[in-house]
């Protein structure tokens, strides 16, 4: 432990992730102080309140909701996440959070807080914006506890400028202040970033033309009454932030949802909605999460994809692929989850011997190398009609080589989708289909654990795990909750809402000045507009940002974007920085680790998979909660080194 002066840390970025270091530095601080110490002086800077940072604001929008449940996430460590390391001086859940404030409501709760804290279980989805409240009563309680010798400060500014100077770094702020510092800790969260090329073409045109669009952008930042009613509005993509265009522009405009007498959802326009019609390479929205009381499913148990046997690879000195190695693991144990559940719920109706048919199924999955998969074909051709098989990666493309003669017919196979799937999520765990993706979900969780920091080829990691893996399983579990697939389907209902179709193309027409979409798959399906909206997040591209201060880090090469090998030997740069082992140190352009520069958090991407996922409470350090044992390590070191 550090015995001469205070210790000083700069922490940029107040978010979560920002939040868990600060907690981190506070609790080992408390834990392992003894007599008289030298000070901690810990130096947050971020222009947003901390605790909440930019995408958790407290005053956004109540309808922008989280695409976790409540039971899921935590900024500081409880339960086994706090195993093996030093326990928080507030330990404390987002859930042991809303529970506490139902029955004793903190003073900063606002009067919409109380009610839906009132309303909201363990496994409903809340606001962003208490879920914010929740973060900042955190730093809050984190500054009450801190106690003597820790001096915590708030730079409501950015970060401009970093170089190193004799004692540690010195810090250029907005303000124009300057801080010097021991150690700085890169917590940096969404980071904007040059557009692509095609983004770029649309943008350029709609100048050229007065069109309006609008790039990717947190959605709390956006300003939607800009967009004008009846008007059509092209909106690219249907992923998670499509979902938070649709309500903003509909029940976020005086609309009304009611269920009819078949339980279905109704769309009582308020008159102010703009026409929304939206496109993705699918075709189709993520899938709703299933209605669960638990964050995986209680019946998914893995068989095949298990941490044990995924860890042998690296134990025998093998360095696996995804598609070769990882995949045809967790493959069978989906299929397996997929039957096993089918044969419970439904097995006498559709098998004349479930059980017989379950133990063939799984003596085929126990079949070594590829030949498992022609065996498992044998007996589902031999005993079950083609219509319960299931095809796994099938599910990302439900369309994929479907033509459509009209966009009507179109808009009929996607609300039957969308019907479908909110029936499948009340189901719970009693759906195959949800249950197969939550093996999906389950197996996703063990492979983050082993393929982090180079547990996987470069090409693997890029072309397999990132290529198509990651798109599918986000597009499968990681999805809204089930109301809001309802309320679309709803809105389709109303007409406010219509598809294009799968492999959209947007253009800038110069016939028409306007922007335009079509899909190769759907007759008729042009349409074109003046507004276009790019649904989803900024990039988070390391060797392209906006950001200053990490613009000025790789021009004076004290970071570096991490550089992989394609296939053909040739060098990529990938989208996160270069780094070490944990404790995560900045690797310069020198190829030299940076002493007492950390990186957290969203720029992990290029070493850890799965890096916007929050913590989750009540789980393993090196699983769930990932993010704070890296939090805990940075912590350890700064302080164990002074």
């Amino acid at each position: 432990m550090h015995t001469g002066r205070k210790i000083r840390v700069a922490v940029v970025g107040a978010g979560p992730r920002g939040t868990s270091v600060l907690e981190r530095l506070i609790s080992q601080w408390s834990a392992h102080r003894a007599g008289p110490q030298p000070g901690l002086d810990i130096h947050l800077v971020d222009p947003e309140l901390p605790g909440p940072g930019h995408v958790w604001r407290p005053d956004q929008s109540r309808l922008f909701l989280m695409n976790t449940p409540s039971l899921f996430p935590t900024v500081v460590p409880v339960g086994q996440a706090a195993g093996g390391v030093v326990q928080s001086i507030v330990e404390c859940s987002f859930d042991d959070w809303r529970v506490q404030m139902t029955t004793d409501p903190h003073p900063s709760l606002s009067d919409a807080d109380r009610d839906e804290v009132a309303r909201l279980g363990g496994s409903g989805f809340p606001s962003r914006a208490l879920y914010g409240r929740y973060l900042s009563w955190i730093y809050g309680q984190l500054l009450e506890a801190s106690g003597d010798g820790i001096a915590v400060t708030h730079h409501p500014t950015d970060a401009l400028e970093l170089s190193p100077d004799d004692a540690g770094y010195r810090l250029r702020l907005g303000d124009e202040s300057e801080l010097a510092v021991d150690a700085v800790v890169l917590a940096l969260g969404h980071l904007p970033a040059h557009l692509s090329p095609e983004q770029a073409a649309l943008r350029d045109g709609a100048a050229r033309y007065s069109l309006q669009y609008w790039p990717p952008a947190v959605p709390a930042d956006i300003d939607w009454d800009r967009l004008p009613a009846k008007k059509p509005v092209l909106i690219r993509g249907l992923g998670l932030n499509f979902f938070d265009v649709m309500i903003q522009l509909t029940e976020g405009r005086g609309g009304r949802f009611t269920p009819d007498d078949s339980g279905k959802l109704v769309y009582h326009p308020a008159g102010r909605e703009p026409q929304i019609v939206a496109a993705s390479r699918r075709g189709v929205p993520y899938r709703a999460k299933a209605q669960l009381d638990s964050y995986l499913p209680r019946s998914v148990s893995l068989r095949y994809c298990t941490l044990a046997t995924l860890r042998s690879f690296s134990e025998q000195g093998i360095q696996p692929g995804f598609d070769h190695d990882i995949w045809p693991l967790l493959h069978r144990d989906v299929l397996n989850t997929y039957y096993t559940t089918l044969v419970r719920v439904t097995g006498e109706r559709l098998l004349a011997d479930p059980t017989g048919f379950l133990d063939r199924v799984h003596t085929a999955l126990e079949v070594s190398g590829p030949g498992w998969a022609a065996a498992l074909g044998e007996v589902l051709d031999d005993e079950l009609a083609l219509a319960h098989h299931l095809d796994v990666e099938g599910l990302g493309h439900p369309f994929a080589g479907r033509r459509f003669a009209s966009p009507g017919d179109y808009q009929e196979a996607v609300l039957n989708y969308l019907d479908a799937d909110v029936t499948e999520s009340h189901k719970g765990e009693d759906s195959p289909l949800k249950m197969a993706i939550g093996a999906m979900n389950a197996g996703r969780t063990v492979i983050k654990q082993v393929v982090a920091d180079g547990g996987l080829t470069d090409q693997a990691w890029m072309t397999e795990l990132r290529g198509w893996f990651e798109p599918l399983v986000e597009g499968l579990a990681s999805g809204p909750p089930s109301l809001r697939i309802a309320q679309l389907a709803a809105l389709v209902r109303a007409g406010v809402v219509q598809f294009v179709g799968p492999n959209p193309r947007f253009i800038v027409d110069a016939d028409t000045e306007r922007f335009g979409a079509s899909s190769p798959w759907v007759a008729g399906a042009e349409v074109s507009a003046s507004y276009l909206v790019d649904a989803m997040m900024p990039p988070n591209r390391a060797a392209s940002t906006l950001s200053p201060l990490l613009r000025q880090l790789l021009n004076d090469g004290l970071v570096r974007p991490k550089m992989m090998m394609a296939h053909d030997g040739a060098p990529l740069s990938s989208p996160g920085l270069d780094v070490t082992l944990p404790p995560y140190r900045a690797i310069g352009g020198s190829g030299q680790p940076q002493p007492d520069l950390y990186v957290l958090g969203l720029q992990l991407a290029s070493v850890q998979w799965g890096t916007a996922i929050a913590a989750q409470a009540h789980t393993p350090a090196d699983a769930g909660g990932r993010t704070l044992r890296d939090a805990d390590d940075i912590a350890t070191v700064i302080l164990s080194q002074r």
